[in-house]
């Protein structure tokens, strides 16, 4: 049995019985939109074990563009950097893993009317919801372009996280989460 499925395909292209013969653990990102290659519903059903992610924000780990570019975007601009390297988007990609295993904040799970989030099966992805992602991705991003003569300027990376920090701490008071 397969230890991973990654769909971008069409919906219902994985039947249960095939999630049934993959192997312990598996790792099944259906992709497709707007219904995955199988549902979370029925591979959940089919395998306990399964760890799974989808583009659908109604289930655990949403894999959507919305967690790259806003923050892509923001880290590039803050840097004024001349193009988005390779080493940014890794850089990006590298920040969200880390993120993850962090676990997310009661403000992010209480918006799933959960109690928290732990790094596991139910969470592998940070959620698009989480105010931190603004910091951790933006800082990476700045960072590489910084690293890889991307950027125009320099700035204190630091002083950036914390900026940013402020920023986000900001919202969450006015918006009371």
């Amino acid at each position: 049995g397969a230890d991973v499925f990654v769909g971008l395909s069409t919906g219902g292209a994985v039947t249960k019985e095939m999630v049934k013969s993959m192997a312990d653990r598996p790792i099944i990102f259906a992709m497709a939109n707007p219904d995955p290659e199988i549902s979370y519903p029925d591979a959940k059903a089919a395998r306990k074990d399964v760890i799974m992610a989808t583009g659908r924000s109604d289930y655990p780990n949403q894999v959507n563009n919305v967690l790259g570019f806003p923050f892509i975007f923001r880290g590039a601009l803050d840097v004024r950097a001349k193009a988005i390297n390779e080493e940014m988007k890794v850089a990006a990609a590298y920040s969200l893993a880390k993120l993850a295993k962090k676990g997310a904040d009661e403000s992010v799970a209480k918006a799933y009317g959960k109690k928290r989030f732990d790094f596991g099966p139910e969470y592998i992805v940070p959620s698009p919801f989480d105010p931190s992602v603004l910091v951790w991705e933006s800082v990476a991003v700045a960072e590489a372009a910084m690293h890889t003569g991307a950027s125009r300027i320099k700035i204190d990376i630091e002083e950036y996280r914390e900026q940013l920090s402020r920023k986000v701490e900001e919202k969450l008071k006015r918006w009371s989460i």
